[in-house]
């Protein structure tokens, strides 16, 4: 759970809902319920704030609000819905940063990059909210994919698929939480690390690559074995027989990193070499053969 510090004020600014909604609803519904200090302020969690979307989202789906909150406490008590939340709950004194969709696939370029360079037999998995978005880097993630030892890809794909070459690809409802986040997870015993992110709703006006999402990302082995065991949960929704032989490998700890900070200093140096180059493009990334 993670901790209530959010002002009523923030809660509005990143649902769109009012303050004088958010109040009414608390009042007449019982819904959200933040914690209060002792001056009477509220002061709310990032669940209060994925609740709230769900129930806006529901609502403007023609769901009644009773029905929508109702719902929303439900999914509360329900395994994680995404790698972002599940994320943010496990590991709250991971920093979020508001980042444009240009500056993500500059992140997660460079992530793939160390992955195909660095990672032995990696765990991976991504996703892309919509199957077009796949499909322009789906070049990319079969060389990921050749030498990895399981490779996921969730997206709004109509039916699954495990195609000989390449990731499995494993539908999600755009509707689903997981459908509002990107996700890249790669975990191999010298090279681990996962970005996550989720795109903050009311931008259907914005242009594509303008489109904004709060990001964590991390190079920890605990905390990407965190984002492993996530990723595997939401497989195991519609591919259970995928990911059933990597559990008993998840109970163990994971391996360390000899030097994280040269890590996360190799990750940045190719993030800002991405940046710089300009648009962002789909590079091809360094190939190892399947005997390295």
């Amino acid at each position: 759970m993670s901790q209530a510090s959010l002002t009523i004020r923030e809660v509005a600014e990143r649902t769109g809902i009012g303050q004088p909604t958010l109040r009414m609803w608390e009042q007449r519904y019982g819904f959200p319920e933040p914690r209060r200090l002792p001056s009477g302020h509220r002061r709310y969690s990032e669940e209060d704030v994925e609740c709230l979307v769900r129930v806006d989202e529901a609502r403007r789906s023609g769901m009644s609000l009773p029905g929508a909150i109702d719902r929303a406490r439900r999914a509360a008590t329900e395994p994680e819905a995404s790698i972002y939340a599940g994320l943010r709950r496990r590991r709250p004194e991971l920093d979020a940063y508001l980042l444009p969709k240009r500056s993500l696939i500059a992140m997660s370029h460079a992530i793939e990059d160390e992955c195909g360079a660095r990672a032995e037999r990696p765990l991976l998995f991504g996703s892309f909210q919509r199957e077009r978005y796949y499909r322009m880097a789906e070049q990319r993630w079969r060389e990921l994919a050749r030498t990895a030892e399981l490779a996921v890809v969730f997206a709004d794909f109509p039916s699954k698929r495990t195609p000989e070459e390449g990731p499995a690809e494993l539908p999600i409802h755009r509707s689903d939480p997981f459908g509002h986040e990107w996700s890249l997870v790669c975990e191999a015993p010298e090279y681990s690390a996962c970005l996550a992110a989720w795109e903050r709703p009311g931008q259907e006006e914005t242009r594509d690559m303008d489109r904004t999402f709060e990001t964590v990302w991390c190079v920890e082995a605990g905390v990407v074995r965190d984002a492993v065991r996530l990723a595997v949960g939401l497989a195991r929704r519609s591919s259970p027989e995928l990911v059933e032989e990597f559990a008993e490998r998840l109970e163990g700890p994971p391996s360390k990193n000899h030097n994280e900070m040269r890590l996360a200093s190799d990750l940045t140096s190719r993030m800002v070499a991405y940046l710089g180059a300009g648009p962002v493009s789909p590079f091809p990334i360094p190939r190892r053969s399947a005997e390295a």
